[in-house]
């Protein structure tokens, strides 16, 4: 079992920055660890992942350039530093622990999520 627990979450103008934060607990060796977002009525859409061992990462192409993710297994801790906000990036934002790939199913423990929320 892995409980995952995000902060960092909140309010920033367009063109700032937040870093989220996933502490997790539990069984987490081997396991890549990802962050979704899910606006208002849509389902959670993918927006990095990075393995273990941090050799593979991947962004969505909609935050490429903007957001990297990053982690420390000393910590038990995966990052999402975002830069460059913006209005469209508003949502609320998972961590996740699983295999890895692009896809929410791909994934088989999640956090709470935080609201992230950027004003224009």
């Amino acid at each position: 079992q892995v409980q995952l627990v995000e902060s960092g979450g909140g309010l920033v103008q367009a063109g700032g920055s937040l870093r989220l934060s996933c502490a997790a607990s539990g069984h987490t060796f081997g396991y890549t660890m990802g962050w979704f977002r899910q606006f208002p009525g849509k389902e959670r859409e993918f927006v990095a992942a990075i393995t273990w061992s941090g050799d593979r990462k991947y962004d969505a192409d909609s935050v490429k350039g903007r957001f990297t993710i990053s982690r420390d297994n000393a910590k038990n801790t995966v990052y999402l530093q975002m830069n460059s906000l913006k209005p469209e990036d508003t949502a609320v934002y998972y961590c996740a622990s699983g295999k890895y790939g692009l896809t929410s199913g791909r994934y088989d423990y999640w956090g709470q999520g935080t609201q992230v929320t950027v004003s224009s």
